[in-house]
C-alpha cells in the first residue's frame, strides 16, 4: 500500500493512475496536489444535464463550474490530459431516485449507462488549501489527518425545474487574527467556491451542533479559533438527492477528482476585501470591499465636522458607521427611535433634528426590502403619525411605516415588546437604531443641553436597548450630536470630560455602535448612503445572499431614489415647520436645524454625501 507522506508534492497525472489502481490507503483528498483544482463530480442522465447547467450558473457560489461533458465522453480535455471520470475519483456515490444505493471504488460497471449521462466537474474548496497555507493560516483538517467538515444549511439554493436545494457547506477553523488574510487568500479564486460566505455562530446558517457534520469529519477548533464557512460543491449532492433521479453518481464528498490546472488564474471579484465584526453574541462578522469601507469612513469623516463648536470632535470614534451600517446591512428587521421634547415649553415639544434622520434611514431600509417600524412617545404618536403621511406624499417613503409606542407595565415589558411571547430566542428585530433620541442619564432623569429635566415627557424606550443587550442577535445604534441622546453611553466618559454640562446630561444607556455627527440628521443620511454603497457592493452583496442566486446590482434603480436629497429635504422641513417642530437651539419656525439655515448648510452636507456616496 502506498504511503501518503509525498503526496502533497505528487503531480495530478500521478495521482490519479495511483487512484485508478485503487493503491491509495487515505479517504479523502484534502491536501494532496497542493496549488492544483481539485473537482466535485456530478453525473446525470443527458435529458437533465441542461437544467442543471442552470442551476450550476444561479448559484456559481456553490457550484462554479468548470467543465462540462458531451454524453458519454469520460474525459475532460480542458482539465487533464489524461483521465478517465469512471476510474479516477477515490470513492464513488451512487443514487436511484434520490437514496444513495452504494458506495463504488469505479463505475466501469455503468459504462452502457453512462453512454447516455453527463458529467459535470465543479470547483471544490481543497483548491484553495495551498493559497490559504502560503497566507499563515493552519489548515485543521490536514493537521488532524481527517476530512473537512461539511454540513446542510437553512439558506435555500435558487431553484431551475427540478433541481432545488439547501446550501451545503464546508467549514474551516481559522484564528481569529487570520480572518483577512483567510478572506483575501480565497476571494479571487472564484472556480475553489471564493472568499467565505459566513464568519461565526453556525447558528445563523441553522447548523446546530458543529461536532456532528453532515458530510467528513469532525474537526477540532482551537483556542481562540472562529469557524468559517465556504459555499461547498455538495450541494450539487443535495440538488441530486431532491431531483429524485432514476440514476445519478457523484464523487463521495472528499473525494475529489484532481486536475491538471493550476489555482493561477484567478478572476477579479470586484476589489479587496475586509472582515468586519458586527456581533460578540451570536458571534457574527461580515466582509466589504476595502473601497466601500473607505467610502463609508469619508461619509463618516463629512459628517464629523462641529458647526456648534461643542466638543463632539472628542466622542467621535473611527469605524462607527461602518460597523453600524454593517450590522443594519445584515439585519432583516430594523426598529427605529427618535424625538428629543428639548423645548418643554412649547406644543409639540419635539425639535426637528432627528425625523428627518430617521426617515432618511427608514426610506433605504425600505428600498433594501427590509422591515422596519419606528417607536415613539405615546404623547407624540399623532405627530409622528402625520410626519410619517407627509413623507408618503412627497416620496421620501414608499410606504407607511409601523408606528409604535411602548409603556413599561412590569419588569418583562421590554423583552415581550422585542421578542415573540418575550422569547430571547425569537427576537422580531435584528437592529434598533436611537437617532436624536432623549437618553436617560446616570440619576435615571433625561436632560435637554440646558441641564433641564424633561423626564416627564419622556416614554422610556431605554429599556429596550437595554434589554437588546441580552438578546442574543440584536444589535443597536445611536446616533447623536451632543451625547445626551440614547446610546452615548458608549462614549459617555468622553462626554463627561469635553461637553458643557456633560457630568449631568451624558446618556448612560451604550449602544453596540455609536454615530456621532456635527447634526443628528447628517448621521441619519450618512447611514443612508452608506447603506446604499454596502448594497452596491459587489463582495458585500455576495456575502449577504451567501454566494447564492443572482447578485443585485440589476437592482441599484431601486435603491438610488431612496437616498435623501436636498429637494426631499428641504419640503420635509417645510413639513415640520408646518407641524410647528422647532429648531433644537433657538426654538425657531424657521427653515433651520439646530440654529443652522437649510440652505447653504445642511443642504450643503447633503449634497457632499451623496457627492461621495456616488462617486
Amino acid at each position: 500500500m502506498l504511503l501518503t507522506g509525498g503526496l502533497k508534492s505528487l503531480l495530478p497525472h500521478v495521482l490519479r493512475r495511483i487512484i485508478r489502481c485503487n493503491r491509495l490507503s487515505i479517504s479523502n483528498t484534502s491536501g494532496m496536489a497542493e496549488g492544483y483544482k481539485q473537482a466535485n463530480i456530478v453525473i446525470l442522465h443527458k435529458s437533465l444535464a441542461d437544467d442543471f447547467e442552470k442551476f450550476c450558473h444561479a448559484n456559481d457560489g456553490p457550484l462554479p463550474l468548470l467543465y462540462r461533458s458531451q454524453p458519454g465522453d469520460w474525459k475532460c480535455p480542458s482539465l487533464s490530459s489524461d483521465s478517465d471520470i469512471r476510474t479516477d475519483c477515490l470513492q464513488y456515490r451512487k443514487y436511484e431516485y434520490g437514496a444513495c444505493t452504494g458506495s463504488l471504488k469505479s463505475l466501469k460497471e455503468y459504462s452502457e449507462q453512462l453512454k447516455d449521462m453527463v458529467t459535470f466537474y465543479l470547483g471544490c474548496s481543497f483548491s484553495f488549501e495551498k493559497a490559504v497555507q502560503k497566507a499563515g493560516i493552519p489548515i485543521r483538517n490536514v493537521e488532524q489527518k481527517c476530512n473537512v467538515s461539511m454540513y446542510k444549511t437553512s439558506v435555500p439554493c435558487y431553484s431551475i425545474s427540478m433541481f432545488h436545494c439547501n446550501l451545503v457547506v464546508s467549514m474551516r477553523p481559522i484564528p481569529e487574527s487570520k480572518l483577512g488574510a483567510a478572506v483575501l487568500a480565497t476571494s479571487e479564486l472564484k472556480e475553489a467556491h471564493g472568499a467565505p460566505i459566513h464568519i461565526g455562530d453556525p447558528g445563523l446558517l441553522g447548523i446546530q451542533d458543529l461536532s456532528k457534520p453532515d458530510y467528513g469529519d469532525p474537526v477540532h477548533l482551537h483556542p481562540g479559533d472562529i469557524p468559517v464557512f465556504w459555499a461547498c460543491g455538495v450541494t450539487g449532492v443535495e440538488a441530486i438527492i431532491n431531483c429524485r433521479a432514476p440514476l445519478a453518481f457523484t464523487h463521495s464528498p472528499g473525494c475529489m477528482f484532481i486536475t491538471d490546472v493550476k489555482n493561477d488564474n484567478v478572476r477579479s471579484s470586484g476589489g479587496v476585501p475586509q472582515v468586519h465584526c458586527i456581533s460578540r453574541d451570536p458571534l457574527h462578522f461580515s466582509i466589504v470591499s476595502e473601497a466601500a469601507a473607505q467610502k463609508i469612513k469619508a461619509l463618516e469623516t463629512l459628517i464629523g465636522i462641529d458647526p456648534g463648536e461643542r466638543g463632539i470632535r472628542h466622542l467621535q470614534r473611527q469605524g462607527e458607521l461602518l460597523g453600524a451600517c454593517l450590522a443594519m446591512s445584515n439585519a432583516g428587521s430594523v426598529l427605529i427611535t427618535t424625538g428629543f421634547p428639548t423645548h418643554f415649553t412649547h406644543q409639540p415639544p419635539e425639535e426637528n433634528d432627528g425625523p428627518p434622520g430617521a426617515l432618511a434611514i427608514a426610506a433605504m431600509l425600505q428600498a433594501l426590502e427590509k422591515q422596519v417600524a419606528i417607536v415613539t412617545d405615546q404623547r407624540a404618536m399623532d405627530l409622528n403619525k402625520k410626519i410619517i403621511e407627509e413623507a408618503v406624499k412627497l416620496g421620501i417613503l414608499k410606504k407607511p411605516i409601523p408606528l409604535l409606542s411602548y409603556q413599561r407595565e412590569n419588569d418583562d415589558s421590554a423583552l415581550m415588546f422585542l421578542c415573540e411571547n418575550g422569547n430571547p430566542g425569537k427576537p422580531r428585530f435584528d437592529h434598533l437604531v436611537a437617532i436624536e433620541r432623549a437618553g436617560m442619564a446616570a440619576d435615571g432623569n433625561y436632560y435637554n443641553a440646558r441641564k433641564v429635566n424633561i423626564k416627564h415627557l419622556v416614554d422610556p424606550i431605554d429599556e429596550l436597548f437595554l434589554a437588546a443587550q441580552t438578546i442574543p442577535g440584536v444589535t443597536t445604534t445611536g446616533v447623536g450630536d451632543g451625547g445626551n441622546e440614547l446610546g452615548m453611553g458608549k462614549v459617555k466618559d468622553a462626554v463627561k470630560k469635553h461637553i458643557k454640562n456633560g457630568d449631568v446630561i451624558a446618556c448612560d444607556v451604550e449602544a453596540d455602535f455609536a454615530v456621532v455627527a456635527g447634526v443628528s440628521n447628517w448621521g441619519g443620511y450618512a447611514i443612508a448612503c452608506a447603506l446604499y454603497v454596502l448594497r452596491c457592493c459587489d463582495i458585500h452583496d455576495r456575502y449577504l445572499r451567501r454566494a447564492v442566486g443572482f447578485p443585485r446590482a440589476p437592482s441599484r434603480g431601486l435603491w438610488l431614489p431612496a437616498l435623501p436629497s436636498v429637494t426631499k429635504e428641504e419640503k420635509l422641513l417645510k413639513t415640520l415647520v408646518q407641524l410647528e417642530v422647532r429648531s433644537g437651539k433657538t426654538a425657531s419656525l424657521e427653515m433651520e436645524v439646530d440654529g443652522l439655515p437649510f440652505y447653504n448648510t445642511h443642504s450643503l452636507m447633503i449634497e457632499k454625501l451623496l457627492q461621495e456616496t456616488q462617486q
